[in-house]
C-alpha cells in the first residue's frame, strides 16, 4: 500500500538461484511451472480463483530499481553480470491462467507459466501471495454467501485484516465470492466494490439520547438509514426508539428503506422479538440486519433458530479465513526446454502421494454432461492434445493404476485462458460485478453434491491417457 517496489517482493532464495541459473546458461531456457492446490480450505468441495487481474498488474510493472540493484550488490554475492541483467529486466513470457471467479479443485493447474527460468523464479513469490490470498478469501466469502440462503451478505472485515492490502484486495476478493458490498472505502474507490455501512456506538454515546441520535441520523441520511439498537438495551430502549424515529421521521415522507443492526446478544432471539415488535408497529418493510463474529456455521445456526435476519455483516472471520487462514497453492516445476526446444517433461516424487506432481506443460478441460449441463469432472492434457467432445472419451485417475470412466455425451471447455504471451498482456480483465456474475454463474453448473459444507462429493481431476502415461513411465525412471 506504499510505494515499495514490488519487484522486490521476493523470497532471497529466488535471487540466489536466478543468480545461478544465469552463471550456468540456464537463463536462455524456457521452463515451465503450474500453480496448484492440494486441498480445499473448511473440507469444502471446490475452491473459487480470484487474484489474477493484482498479477496482471504487477507482470507489467515488473522492474528493478538501481536502488534495488545496489541493495543486491551490496550483499556482497551476486555476480555483477547477473546486476546488470536485472536492471534491464522484464518479464518475456506467456502465462495462462483460469479466469477470476472460476470454480477449481485441486491438483490442477490455476495458472501455467512458460518462461525462461530466471523470470518464472523470480514471479513465483508474488504470484503465490496474490492468488493464495484472494481465492482463500473468495471461497471463504463463498461459503458464508451459501450459508445465508439469499440473504445479503457484507465484508465488515477491515479493521481485523491481516494488514491493508489484506483489507482492501480481502474485500475484492469477498466481492467475487458473492458479498454483496464492503465497508471499506479504499476497495470502492479501487475497485469498484459497493462501499455500505450502519453506525457505531460512538455516534449513539455521542448524544444526550439514543432518540436524538437515531432522529438526528435519519435525518441526515433517509434514503437508507439502518440503526444499531443494542448499545443500551436492544428491546427496553433500542428497537423502541427506532420505530418511534422511522415513524416520526422517514414513514411521513414515504420512506420503506431502513433497517435495523443487531450486533450483540442472542441474535436469534433478538432478532425474532425485533421483528415482531417491528411487524406490530406496521413496519413489515423495516430490514434486520445481523452482525458480531460470524460465519457460515454461526449463520446456519441461526436460521435453525428461526432467526428474523435479512442482511449479514461479517467482519473478522470472513476477512482472514479464520477457520482455515492459509490457501495451499504452490508453484512447481512441471517442464524445460532443451537447446532444441523440445519440451521435456518434469516430476516431483515424494513418499506423500498427495505431493507428487502432474508434469509437463498442459490444457485443463472442463467436462459437461450435455444432458443435465451439470460439470462431470475435469481432465488434464498434455499442452499438444485436444478433445474430441464428439468420441467416447477415457479418463486415467492421477494416482491410481486402472482406468476409471468412460464419458459420452459431454462437451469440453478449456479453462487456462492466455494472460501474457511474450511479454505483451493479451487478455482484458472484466470488471468486478462481471467477474461476480461469471463466479454465480459457473457456481450453478456444479452438482450440488459438490457444494455441501460437511463431505462434498469428490469432483474428478483426471488425466489423459497420454499424460498418465508420461507421468508414470517418469515415476518409474526418476532418479536414475
Amino acid at each position: 500500500m506504499n510505494n515499495d517496489n514490488l519487484a522486490m517482493l521476493c523470497d532471497f532464495y529466488e535471487f540466489t538461484m536466478s543468480n545461478g541459473y544465469f552463471k550456468n546458461g540456464f537463463y536462455k531456457r524456457n521452463t515451465y511451472f503450474d500453480v496448484f492446490f492440494r486441498s480445499v480450505p473448511d473440507n469444502g468441495g471446490f475452491a473459487i480463483a480470484a487474484g489474477l487481474e493484482q498479477l496482471i498488474d504487477y507482470i507489467e510493472n515488473l522492474h528493478f530499481t538501481p536502488e534495488d540493484i545496489k541493495y543486491l550488490h551490496d550483499k556482497g554475492i551476486f555476480d555483477d553480470e547477473f546486476l546488470a541483467y536485472l536492471a534491464d529486466f522484464r518479464f518475456t513470457g506467456d502465462i495462462y491462467a483460469v479466469p477470476e471467479g472460476t470454480p477449481v479443485f485441486p491438483n490442477e493447474p490455476v495458472l501455467t507459466v512458460k518462461a525462461p527460468a530466471i523470470e518464472a523464479q523470480l514471479i513465483e513469490t508474488f504470484t503465490l501471495l496474490t492468488l493464495n490470498h484472494q481465492s482463500l478469501i473468495a471461497t471463504k466469502a463463498n461459503r458464508i454467501v451459501r450459508a445465508a440462503n439469499g440473504r445479503a451478505v457484507l465484508e465488515f472485515g477491515s479493521r481485523r485484516a491481516q494488514g491493508a492490502n489484506g483489507a482492501v484486495d480481502g474485500a475484492r476478493a469477498a466481492y467475487i465470492g458473492g458479498c454483496v458490498g464492503t465497508a471499506c472505502v479504499l476497495t470502492d474507490r479501487k475497485y469498484n466494490v459497493p462501499a455500505v455501512g450502519t453506525m457505531a456506538h460512538s455516534w449513539i454515546q455521542m448524544f444526550d439520547s439514543e432518540y436524538e441520535a437515531f432522529k438526528t441520523y435519519c435525518e441526515l441520511y433517509p434514503n437508507n438509514a439502518v440503526l444499531l439498537v443494542d448499545t443500551y438495551s436492544t428491546l427496553k430502549s433500542g428497537i423502541p426508539n427506532a420505530i418511534k424515529v422511522f415513524k416520526e421521521i422517514l414513514v411521513p415522507k414515504g420512506i420503506t428503506n431502513f433497517g435495523i443492526r443487531l450486533d450483540s446478544g442472542d441474535i436469534a432471539y433478538l432478532s425474532k422479538k425485533a421483528r415482531k415488535m417491528l411487524d406490530e408497529a406496521g413496519l413489515t418493510t423495516c430490514k434486520i440486519v445481523a452482525s458480531n463474529s460470524l460465519d457460515e456455521h454461526l449463520i446456519r445456526d441461526l436460521f435453525m433458530q428461526g432467526a428474523k435476519i435479512d442482511t449479514f455483516g461479517v467482519g473478522e472471520r470472513l476477512i482472514t479465513a479464520k477457520s482455515e487462514s492459509v490457501f495451499g497453492g504452490v508453484y512447481k516445476l512441471v517442464a524445460v526446454e532443451d537447446e532444441n526446444g523440445t519440451i521435456i517433461p518434469k516430476i516431483k516424487v515424494s513418499e506423500n502421494i498427495s505431493k507428487i506432481t502432474n508434469p509437463h506443460f498442459k490444457k485443463v478441460y472442463r467436462l459437461f454432461d450435455n444432458e443435465t449441463g451439470k460439470a462431470i469432472a475435469d481432465q488434464l492434457c498434455v499442452y499438444d492434445e485436444s478433445i474430441d467432445d464428439s468420441r467416447e472419451l477415457v479418463i486415467f485417475d492421477q494416482n491410481a493404476t486402472w482406468k476409471t470412466k468412460k464419458l459420452t455425451n459431454f462437451t469440453a471447455k478449456e479453462l487456462l485462458v492466455p494472460v501474457f504471451i511474450k511479454g505483451k498482456r493479451v487478455y482484458d480483465s472484466p470488471d468486478i460485478h462481471s467477474i461476480q456474475k461469471y463466479c454465480a454463474e459457473q457456481l450453478d453448473l456444479l452438482w450440488d453434491e459438490v457444494k455441501r459444507f460437511e463431505n462434498p462429493h469428490s469432483y474428478y481431476v483426471d488425466l489423459s491417457e497420454k499424460l498418465w502415461n508420461i507421468k508414470h513411465v517418469l515415476l518409474s525412471t526418476v532418479g536414475g
